[in-house]
């Protein structure tokens, strides 16, 4: 994400290209346009990162005028002032609008990112692509610790090796850059969190940029060579921004083609233009360059922040209020390149060299301090009620592992445990619960209120139970969908099979043959519609609520396309699947009133959608009032919801 115009010919095309990444990203995030691979918009920024940074070292190394001092100077003035301002609006939001428990994971987030080890906290606490992570206003400072920790140990790396190896700096890159990359391809299958987060496993992406700096791929001296270069750089970026998904495993190999895509871009512009490199060059594209740090700083904290605090203009439409968001984060983003990133850099504010080492210093101990505040007041719970604070308190609690996580239920890409999972019992009905964490959360209360039966799990994250194989899944959910449905099934009586998850518009297409297959193997079905959405979590949305005794808050909160997306399936199932079907509002919404709440203050749902251990119950109770899932009565018996 860095530039150094002194040292290095400044590259507009390399500008464009951050704009690339930043947007990715950032569209990713806000779920706009279908970018749901833009994920990969940080590995482009390592790669970029590693080129520009590694053609100054080593330009100043070889000109023996290269200075640690110096250069950690260069990069605190670069990276500290609009981070720490940022971290620290952030902080002050998140004494705002946070509860009690949700601002000590806070504090505890913002010790880690002053310190630069932010990586290591969210490995350690959360999956990148796991509910809770979309409530971390810092989460996204992990990969700017991932490029702190290479600012810090890739100069001392070279220093030694021209030290100790002279004349050996291309073959120690090529070296560590294949261990990382044979790390990371291993590691992303058994350790997946600890891949997707460390520095060594990342290492790879930022040493590809490095190994662009030393001229180790065939120079694009021709301009056939150049475009055909970008054109396929380019769509080595776009392809996984709009076909990968978070069920793919990441980084490892999926990660080569963006990358490789960012340093062919970057190659082709070496010596010469194309015209992806002039589409790159364009300036508003290259504005979005120039603002892309400040807009990866502040957009995250700010859609963070919009929903849980609920800031969106009354009766506003979800697109209108992304809009907004996405408009708001390149404003604030324009204001703070213009007015900190700039001035430190190179102009009025620019800082010497003891002032800076000062300042790094001190903005450090001040943020770390301010995280130490909101730790021994843990989280200043005076500003709440009990009741509040004890509603709130269900977004934090690990209700994950009612749904048998790591072994029936697969979010990771450890093995799907089948002996345990898939066991039949020959003295009960058995019941298979097959699809995402929309099944998964079912499980516990299935269970608890029909002892009668026997509840068989097959569930993974992410991955609806639908024939469609997915392009750019390497393992989990083909493995274990197409197993069920290729191999289990059709050589495994189960007497109902239990279909859930979160299911989208797009997937109705492929719902119907999925169920005509189900149909011919003779597998009695029964439908499970989605079940009631917010975008915020309930917990929050019903502490809000009973802040501002305001009752009819979480209704204004609730994604309305699944009560209409519920009616069509509900039609659906009745007309033409022939199968039958629970409706969800139906089952907890009488008179369009939904259930919110378990039991007395004991929310329904822990996050925006998932059942809390208590709400399983409740809603198996319920199954079990409406005779949907009666064990005594034939499949054929089952009474469908009617349009």
């Amino acid at each position: 994400m860095l530039r150094t115009r002194s040292t290095l010919a400044y590259r507009t095309d390399i500008d464009g290209l951050r704009a690339v990444a930043v947007l990715l990203v950032v569209f990713f995030h806000l779920k706009l346009l279908k970018v749901w691979g833009g994920f990969i918009g940080v590995d482009i920024f390592f790669v970029i990162s590693g080129f520009l940074i590694s053609s100054v070292i080593l330009k100043e190394i070889t000109e023996s005028r290269f200075s640690l001092s110096s250069f950690y100077q260069r990069r605190i003035r670069r990276i500290l002032p609009a981070l720490v301002l940022s971290t620290a609006v952030t902080a002050a939001a998140a004494a705002v609008f946070l509860f009690p428990s949700e601002l000590e994971s806070f504090a505890r987030s913002l010790l880690a990112a002053s310190f630069s080890v932010s990586n290591f906290f969210f490995w350690l606490h959360s999956g990148y692509f796991a509910a809770p992570a979309s409530e971390q206003p810092l989460l996204h400072t992990w990969s700017l610790a991932v490029e702190e920790q290479f600012y810090i140990f890739f100069p001392l790396f070279l220093l030694g090796v021209r030290r100790f190896f002279p004349g050996r700096f291309k073959l120690a890159v090529v070296l560590l850059a294949s261990a990382s990359f044979a790390l990371s391809a291993v590691g992303v299958y058994r350790f997946t969190n600890a891949t997707f987060y460390l520095p060594l496993t990342r290492a790879w992406e930022l040493l590809l940029g490095t190994m662009l700096s030393l001229q180790l791929f065939p120079a694009l001296t021709t301009r056939a060579a150049r475009e055909a270069a970008a054109t396929a750089g380019l769509l080595m970026i776009l392809i996984p921004a709009f076909r990968y998904e978070v069920s793919v495993p990441f980084p490892g190999l999926a990660a080569l083609p963006p990358c490789l895509g960012a340093a062919l871009i970057i190659a082709a512009g070496q010596h010469g233009t194309s015209f992806v490199g002039r589409l790159l060059s364009t300036r508003p594209v290259v504005f979005i360059g120039l603002i892309s740090y400040s807009l990866y700083l502040w957009h995250w904290p700010i859609i963070v922040f919009q929903k849980m605090g609920m800031l969106q203009p009354p009766g506003a439409a979800e697109h209108t209020v992304k809009a907004i968001v996405f408009l708001l984060s390149l404003l604030v983003a324009t204001l703070s390149w213009r007015y900190i990133e700039r001035p430190f850099r190179n102009g009025g504010l620019s800082l010497s060299a003891a002032t800076t080492f000062r300042f790094a210093t001190a903005s450090t101990l001040a943020l770390a301090l301010a995280a130490a505040l909101l730790l021994a007041s843990h989280g200043f719970p005076s500003r709440y009620s009990a009741q509040q604070v004890q509603v709130a308190s269900y977004a934090d609690q690990d209700t994950y592992a009612t749904y048998r996580i790591g072994s029936c239920y697969i979010n990771t890409t450890v093995p799907y445990d089948r002996t345990k999972c898939l066991q039949r019992d020959a003295s009960r009905k058995n019941y298979l619960l097959f699809g995402d964490s929309h099944a998964a959360h079912l499980w516990y209360g299935l269970a608890e209120v029909f002892p009668q039966v026997n509840f068989l799990e097959a569930a993974s994250s992410g991955c609806e139970p639908l024939l469609t194989h997915r392009i750019f899944d390497t393992g989990r959910c083909n493995d274990i969908m197409d197993y069920v449905l290729h191999q289990y099934l059709p050589t495994h009586h189960v007497d109902k099979l239990l279909l859930a998850a979160r299911w989208e518009q797009g997937d109705l297409d492929q719902l119907g043959p999925t169920l005509a297959y189900l149909k011919t193997q003779g597998i009695a079905v029964v439908l499970f519609g989605p079940i009631m959405q917010y975008d915020s979590p309930l917990p929050r949305l019903l502490a809000i609520s009973l802040k501002h005794d305001d009752a009819a808050l979480p209704l204004r909160h609730e994604l309305t396309r699944y009560r209409a997306l519920d009616e069509r399936m509900a039609l659906l199932a009745a007309t033409q699947w022939k199968v039958p079907y629970v409706s969800f509002f139906k089952l907890l919404c009488p008179d369009n009133a939904c259930e919110r709440y378990a039991a007395q203050n004991v929310p329904l749902q822990v996050d925006y959608g998932h059942l809390s251990r208590e709400g399983s119950v409740f809603v198996a109770q319920r199954l079990k009032q409406s005779g949907l899932l009666d064990a005594a009565a034939p499949a054929q018996q089952l009474p469908a919801a009617q349009p």
